[in-house]
């Protein structure tokens, strides 16, 4: 018996995905008295609420329930940070789809109906629906947070060459396949179980007892699985727990709300659409000598995590560059759409891609290479080795991966016959890009930096795998459980992972910032090695002396022992067996709080991040200058995982993340009225990456030889970095786009549209 760790597995749910046997909340057994909740949002994306009527809804037959905020026993707020959110709106709206009421009824179809007999008027009042009305407007969520090093102004002013240009994109919904859903089961003396569909347990049980005006302890949260996550339900999954959880309180039986596809578009928050605006002065041979960077992130009417999402762009605006005199600022504007959210990256993409913008656009003011100015800003040696916000860069690869990756890539070569395309076709055009990715991996929040587990084992052998981390998809269990396997040396199918559950590991962090595996893993291993450690002299006694377990030698020893020495072997269903009639405890707990890490945002200084993930894409695109169409003729991306504990897992990832960066950066258009209403509410309005829009020759590698000190057996995170080499693709598209005459610069996302009205730009200008 081997471990199992570092070896290509397939995902632990995949039958059950492929089956139909993977259970998500929507697929549970419906319990007997079940009401289904429909929530009643704003039809006006401003208003005051001056009358509200549930009498004709009530009406409707099975309607047991129509509340409003007044109905909210504990405190009406559910604001994760700052507390600026009403569950049930009160006096005021502040968006199109804010919901007022939340109907209970015992069909989904009646709930519907009577949603709909819910009279709320509301007196409108002026709404801000952009980046820059807001700006404009003076409206501003929490305070500036500034970076700086050197003197950027003085260096602008000497600066060789000095360019400003603007860089926008905008916003992205996260499309998960299962949209919100939560079950509430009522229990005796005044508790609570709730199934669902978050990525955060913890807060989603803390805020469901502030809804209720109640303890944490009489609140259980579950999360069985998620159909998808991305940060989407990070904070926002608990809006519905709590509106499930108000109806149970109310009615004394067992609720459910599900969204629908159209209601989660509108109600729920999205990407945040982003404005960057550069003053950067260089040299000759495209060395930046200064740059000042104005970045603000659309965080709709409340402030969610805006703030942090806001610090992780301006974190990554140096993405792996030297920075040595620059000044970076950014704002959170107050709008009137849905309060923006998580989302894979976390304003890491949108910071990240304003540097590459700014870079290309150097490299087309000097007539070079994109890629050999690229080169030229990159971190080094110290003193060249800090992030401006003063954290030491270490084991920077990037230099690295790019020599691997122009090898394997035929860089120059592909450059050469992309220019002899380019000169073949006046109506079609290539571009290829080659970026890098730098990303900080931890919550820039410090103290979420923990984790927790609890391990059971049997007198059988068999074991209960428990952790705080929860499963979107992203193979986290599945990692889990390898990490459990190899700390207890016991195979795979001896370990049983559990449902997530506050019940079994309490105030436990988000499955978010990449750090799922890290944090979890960490705690796993402390709670196993406990075990293994109880255990020894357990499986000394029987075998008559000093022995080896396989926690210590996995490869090691006979075949199906878990000890051993030279008079024998035992099994470890043995030595629990023995264990249990020893009175030696078979369960243990484990915490894991990551090291060294703290930031002051005041003086913009610190270490938010443990450590760094680093990759880079290399993307060849084909443009129609007479349609706007586009294909991915090829793309090459090599990453840093460290040593995967799964290598299938993390290469699945990497492709994952890459395709939804891609659909952020072309396809993913979300529209608004002139009123402030979603047009873009489902798949027929919205558009994400399908089969046709994979590239047509598509070549992932992880990088080699690069173990991580520090971090969970040598592992890297790998959730969200390689989204960014999306941002490869939307670099060639404007190479392409520029071959038609002069350099251009396409917003994003990059729809085909868009494209066109750039291939239009560059044949004017050129």
């Amino acid at each position: 018996m081997s471990s199992p760790l570092h070896k290509p597995l397939p995902h632990e749910s995949a039958l059950r995905h492929v089956s139909g046997d993977a259970r998500y909340v929507d697929d549970l057994a419906e319990p007997a008295g079940l009401l289904h909740g429909y929530p009643v949002g704003s039809a006006v994306a401003h208003g005051r609420i001056v009358r509200r009527d549930a009498t004709k809804a009530l009406q409707v037959p099975g309607v047991h329930a129509v509340l409003f905020a007044s109905d909210i026993p504990g405190h009406n707020q559910v604001g994760p940070v700052v507390p600026d959110e009403p569950l049930l709106a009160t006096d005021t709206v502040s968006c199109v789809g804010q919901i007022v009421a939340i109907v209970f009824a015992d069909t989904r179809d009646a709930a519907r109906q009577a949603a709909a007999a819910v009279e709320i008027e509301i007196d409108p009042l002026p709404a801000v629906l952009s980046i820059d009305a807001g700006i404009e407007a003076g409206q501003f969520h929490g305070p500036t947070h500034t970076i700086a090093r050197g003197d950027a102004d003085a260096a602008l002013t000497s600066a060789t060459h000095r360019l400003q240009g603007d860089v926008r994109c905008g916003a992205q919904d996260h499309f998960y396949l299962e949209t919100h859903a939560a079950l509430a089961l009522p229990g005796e003396d005044r508790s609570i179980r709730l199934i669902c569909s978050t990525q955060h347990p913890s807060e989603t049980q803390h805020l469901v007892a502030h809804v209720l005006g109640w303890s944490s302890s009489r609140v259980t949260v579950e999360c069985p699985r998620m159909g998808g996550g991305f940060g989407g339900k990070e904070t926002q999954a608990a809006h519905y727990a709590c509106l499930a959880a108000l109806g149970s309180w109310h009615t004394g039986r067992p609720t459910k709300i599900r969204l629908e596809r159209d209601q989660d578009m509108t109600l729920s928050g999205r990407r945040h659409p982003f404005l960057g605006r550069y003053d950067v002065g260089f040299s000759d041979d495209g060395v930046i000598q200064g740059l000042s960077v104005k970045l603000y992130a659309d965080g709709g009417w409340a402030t969610d995590l805006s703030m942090a999402i806001l610090d992780r762009g301006l974190f990554h605006l140096d993405n792996a560059y030297w920075l040595e005199n620059v000044t970076l600022v950014g704002e959170v504007v107050k709008t009137n759409h849905i309060s923006n959210t998580a989302f894979r990256g976390f304003g890491g993409p949108q910071g990240m891609l304003v540097t590459e913008a700014l870079l290309d656009h150097i490299a087309n003011h000097l007539g070079l290479d994109p890629l050999a100015v690229r080169r030229a800003n990159l971190l080094g040696d110290a003193p060249r080795n800090r992030t401006p916000y003063d954290q030491e860069v270490r084991d920077f690869r990037i230099p690295r991966i790019f020599d691997e990756l122009e090898q394997s890539a035929s860089y120059a070569e592909r450059l050469e016959q992309v220019a002899a395309f380019n000169a073949a076709h006046p109506f079609t055009k290539r571009g290829l890009a080659l970026t890098p990715v730098k990303f900080g991996i931890s919550f820039t929040a410090s103290f979420l930096n923990q984790a927790g587990a609890y391990i059971v084992v049997y007198a059988d052998g068999s074991v209960q795998l428990n952790h705080g981390g929860t499963e979107m998809g992203q193979g986290l269990y599945t990692k889990m459980l390898q990490v459990c396997a190899h700390a207890l040396g016991v195979p795979l199918d001896a370990i049983r992972h559990m449902p997530t559950s506050t019940e079994k590991v309490p105030n436990t962090s988000a499955t978010a910032a990449s750090s799922g595996s890290d944090l979890n893993g960490e705690a796993v291993k402390n709670a196993a090695t406990p075990l293994v450690d109880r255990l020894r002299p357990v499986a000394a006694g029987l075998l008559g002396g000093s022995c080896t377990v396989r926690a210590d030698d996995p490869d090691g020893g006979p075949d199906g022992a878990w000890a051993w020495n030279d008079s024998g072997s035992v099994t470890f269903s043995e030595v629990t067996q023995a264990a249990y009639f020893q009175q030696v405890s078979l369960a243990s707990a484990g915490f894991y709080r990551t090291p060294d890490i703290g930031y002051d945002r005041t003086a913009g200084r610190g270490k938010p991040f443990h450590y760094f993930a680093y990759g880079a894409g290399c993307a060849e695109v084909e443009v129609c200058g007479l349609t706007g169409e586009w294909r991915l003729v090829r793309m090459d991306i090599l990453h840093d995982v460290g040593n995967s504990l799964s290598p299938d897992i993390d290469r699945g990832q990497v492709e994952g993340a890459f395709m939804q960066g891609l659909g952020w950066i072309t396809m993913e258009e979300m529209l608004w009225s002139p009123e402030g209403r979603t047009l873009t509410h489902g798949p027929s309005t919205y558009k994400i990456p399908a089969i046709g829009e994979a590239p047509e020759d598509f070549r992932v590698a992880l990088l080699d030889r690069a173990a991580q000190a520090d971090v969970i057996y040598g592992s890297k995170a790998v959730g969200e970095p390689p989204f960014m080499h999306g941002i490869s693709v939307w670099s060639a598209l404007c190479r392409a786009a520029s071959a038609f005459g002069a350099p251009v610069q396409i917003p994003v996302p990059a729809t085909c549209e868009a494209i066109l009205f750039a291939c239009e730009a560059s044949r004017t200008e050129g």
